[in-house]
Parts: structure tokens; sequence; C-alpha cells
């Protein structure tokens, strides 16, 4: 009969999965009205700010479904051919949203380009400044949901559709001001020097997603705070180590892996030891909740230390 705990734990991890489903999906179907909306008005009224705009929903959307998919596949238990889990998933699918975004940067780059070699082409302002004050207001109740849901779920993925949300509220300030530029002076080229500075500001975002994808997926330790956090706690004599060493710590898409060697009473019994691993475990959780910790025993004497 399964324990309380492994209940409780199996709960939990299915309501994880079902927060960060749901804004997976609500960002796949603001993304596609969006896209629509934009590419419409950008086509119809002539700005190339708001259709490159549209343009990058566009790669949005697939951003979304990258998202949504990763986030099953890591919550799937490990298996005989994945035996640490799936979590590197997410990972890989932050990496193609940064290929995505840095697309869609060159993308906005080339055609802002040739709109200023053209010169002035006729543009709708007002109908393309309300499409965008909708989007920016849809974007930035979708970025808070969907931040919301990654800090409970721990989802990278959804993490990094978030912070892909937030950049179109920013787009759409920009794009809303180059617009209200070309209103006030009768210049069109503020539009499309608005698409180009927009195409820079992607490109930098891009680059702090493959940042943070790329340390996951070449294992990471964790941060220096959680370590030190860590050394505290096994320092301490309380759980009946006489010491450590081999400490050794990284993520795995949500997952975070914690393995030490500890030194014991060589003289103890296994049931002894394995309480002492168990109190352990639970010292470590109070610090890295979820953790999978990893504990090999080296008795405490001198081969020990020789071996080490």
């Amino acid at each position: 009969m399964p324990s309380m705990s492994f209940i409780a734990s199996a709960r939990q991890r299915f309501a994880q999965l079902d927060i960060a489903r749901r804004a997976a999906l609500l960002s796949f179907a603001s993304n596609a009205v969006l896209m629509a909306l934009k590419l419409s008005i950008g086509l119809a009224f002539g700005s190339i700010a708001v259709l490159g705009d549209g343009v990058d929903s566009g790669e949005d959307l697939f951003a979304s479904a990258l998202a949504f998919f990763s986030v099953r596949l890591a919550l799937q238990p490990a298996d005989e051919a994945h035996p640490y889990g799936h979590g590197k998933a997410e990972s890989l699918a932050a990496m193609s949203q940064a290929a995505l975004i840095g697309g869609g940067a060159a993308f906005i780059a080339i055609a802002a380009v040739r709109r200023l070699i053209t010169r002035d082409v006729e543009i709708g302002v007002l109908p393309s400044i309300i499409t965008m004050c909708v989007a920016a207001g849809v974007n930035l109740a979708v970025a808070a949901y969907s931040m919301r849901a990654a800090r409970i779920s721990g989802s990278i993925a959804v993490a990094a559709d978030a912070r892909h949300l937030i950049t179109n509220v920013v787009q759409a300030a920009a794009v809303i001001a180059g617009l209200a530029l070309v209103w006030a002076t009768g210049s069109h080229v503020f539009d499309p020097v608005m698409a180009l500075v927009l195409a820079a500001y992607l490109l930098w975002i891009a680059v702090g997603i493959l940042r943070i994808a790329l340390s996951e997926l070449i294992d990471t330790a964790l941060p220096d705070d959680v370590l030190a956090a860590l050394q505290e706690c096994l320092a301490h004599e309380s759980h009946g180590m006489r010491g450590y060493h081999a400490l050794r710590t990284r993520r795995s898409g949500r997952e975070t892996h914690i393995d030490l060697h500890a030194l014991i009473d060589p003289e103890i019994s296994v049931r002894d030891a394995h309480r002492l691993v168990e109190h352990l475990e639970r010292d470590i959780a109070s610090i890295s909740p979820g953790a999978v910790v990893t504990v090999h025993l080296d008795p405490d004497d001198d081969a020990t230390l020789e071996l080490a």
C-alpha cells in the first residue's frame, strides 16, 4: 500500500503538471489570436514593425507548443531507457525558443532595412497603435500567469516562455513609440528604425535564454548560496556523519540532483547506516526540496582516507 508521503508527492507532482500545462496552453492560444491580428493589421495598414511583431507571434506560437510538449515529456517518470528522467527536454525546448527568437530578429532586421531603402510607404497609424496596445495587454496578463506557474512547477520551459512573453510587451511598447513618432512627425522612417531596435533587443534576449539552457545541458552546479547552505548543513554532526567528500550537484530540468560520499563509523549496523542516510536526506530536503539525493557510505578509517 502506498505511503501517505508517496501519495502526497504524487498529488503535488500532478498539480505541478496541471498548472504548467495550463500556462503553456494559455500562451499557445493567446499567441495564435495575436499572430492573426497583427499580421492582418500589418499587411492591411503597411506598418513593418507591426508586421514583424506578427511574425514574432508566429514564432511564439511554435515556442508555446514546444513548452507544452516539453513540460509533458519532462514530467514523465524515469524509465529503462531514461533512468535519470526526462528533465533535459525542457532545456532543449528553451534552446529551440532561443533559436526562434534569434531567427525572428534576423527577419525583422532584413524587412526594416528594405523599408529604409524603399523610403516612405503609407502607414495606417491609429489601427496599428490600437492593435499593439491590445497585444501588450494580453501578453502582460498571460506572462504574469506563466511566471506564477513557473514558480510553482519549477518548469524551465514555462519560465522561458514567460520571459519571451515579457519581451513581447516590450516589443509592443517599442512599436507603439515608433508609430507615435510617425504620427507626430509625419516621417515614416521611425517605423523601420524602431523595428531595427526591436530586432537588436530580441537578439539579446535569445542569447540570454540560450546561455541558461546551455548551463542546464552541461550539468552546471547549483548556485553558490545553495552550495554554501548544503555545506553548512553537512558540517553538523547531528545526522551522525563523521565527515563527507565528493559533494556534487546539478540540475536536470526542474529536478535537482545531489550526491556525496559520507564518512561513517565502520562499526555501526546496516540498519543504523540506513537511518543515518534517511536523516541526511531530510536535512538536505530542507535546503533543496524535491532533490534527488544519492549518498555513498564510506567507513571512516585510514584506508578510506588513502583512497580519497
